[in-house]
């Protein structure tokens, strides 16, 4: 398959498409080539580099991409595929949504598919895209299924789980798949291959050392992994990245310490209200999840950019009085301990938060690439 990614990330689609995962090791897929990939970030640009050398990797504003660059870049010959999530944070049902110029980011996408005419695509966003709407008042689903329907690709379209693919986190995605339509391509949803059974977060990263603040944790303190899924993420793995937490304040410590598995921010206030607690530690804004405790036998809830932050949709450590470390979180999303992330801490957690999980994606890919091997 020749492929080109867009709005990369740090290469969690290209990820499932790269490798292939065969008797618990990620080998790469020798059917993949993924003929450039472009991301405007230059820290995620940066990471994807490091994770995938041999990929070219274009660093710039997608909307400054030429027609004359883009067809020399892919040699004039036929891409089988388009792969890449445009920004999401518009669409986010978190926060204030708005039609801003990362909403207008699907109109690149169908640019680049009017350019390339691969012979399908992969376009992922969150949930909340289904229901965006633009200024007209129509929804921006909608647009997308005229725009690409106008250049010759037939769409489908539908919400995935990735705790129903071997994620250890609940993370509803919307995966749209296009398919030019002068082409015998046959594509279903259900044809990919779902997981017997979830995973927990306890599962997923319980044989990860305990990180106590303001410590940054460089190996696995000689905890062994317990199950399947930890061996994979480690692969013979020697040492572990981004292992860290930091100090936090006396009120964000104590709501910590005092918040159980499966509560927040109304728990807390509870507490306050009951006299448990000092009147001082009162949570005056959030949401319902934040400062939330995950709970340890079940998925964890959506991994984000502030998954390091207490105040974050439920990112507190079942266990540990602490938020995820930036290695948890990654593991959640089901990233390996090898893969490696660049920057400051934001704009790491930014690249693991925002990419597509792996596993999910390599679902996706085997199925795609059976699909294309029929044509």
């Amino acid at each position: 398959m020749r492929i080109v990614d867009l709005f990369s990330g740090a290469g969690g689609l290209t990820f499932g498409f790269y490798y292939k995962l065969i008797d618990e090791q990620f080998i790469e897929n020798e059917n993949c080539n993924i003929v450039f990939a472009n991301e405007w970030d230059k820290a995620a640009a940066e990471a994807f580099g490091k994770n995938f050398p041999k990929i070219k990797m274009i660093n710039k504003d997608i909307k400054k991409l030429t027609k004359k660059e883009i067809l020399d870049n892919i040699s004039n010959q036929e891409v089988d595929l388009i792969i890449g999530g445009p920004p999401c944070q518009s669409y986010s049902t978190i926060g204030r949504r708005k039609y801003d110029d990362k909403a207008k980011m699907y109109k690149q996408y169908y640019r680049m598919l009017s350019i390339i005419k691969p012979k399908m695509f992969l376009f992922e966003n969150v949930k909340g895209m289904l229901s965006m709407k633009n200024p007209n008042g129509g929804k921006v689903i909608d647009d997308i299924k005229v725009k690409f329907k106008s250049i010759n690709y037939e769409i489908d379209f539908r919400v995935l789980d990735a705790a129903d693919y071997g994620v250890p986190q609940h993370r509803e995605r919307v995966f749209i798949i296009g398919w030019r339509k002068d082409l015998n391509i046959n594509w279903s949803f259900d044809n990919i291959e779902k997981s017997t059974k979830q995973i927990s977060i306890r599962q997923a990263i319980n044989d990860l050392p305990s990180v106590s603040a303001g410590n940054n944790v460089k190996s696995y303190k000689g905890r062994r992994p317990t199950n399947n899924y930890q061996k994979i993420m480690r692969s013979h793995n020697g040492y572990i990245t981004c292992h860290f937490s930091p100090v936090y304040g006396d009120k964000i410590q104590t709501i910590i310490n005092n918040v159980i598995q499966g509560e927040g921010k109304n728990y807390i206030n509870q507490l306050v209200d009951e006299g448990k607690i000092p009147k001082e530690y009162r949570l005056t804004s959030g949401y319902n999840n934040t400062y939330g405790r995950l709970i340890e036998s079940e998925p964890s809830t959506t991994i984000t950019n502030n998954m390091s932050t207490p105040s974050g949709l439920r990112c507190i450590h079942y266990k540990e009085n602490r938020a995820l470390t930036p290695r948890e979180g990654a593991r959640i999303q089901s990233f390996p301990d090898w893969f490696e992330f660049v920057g400051t801490k934001k704009d790491i957690t930014t690249q693991i938060g925002n990419a597509v999980p792996p596993l999910l994606a390599m679902k996706i890919a085997t199925q795609i690439e059976k699909v294309l091997s029929e044509v």
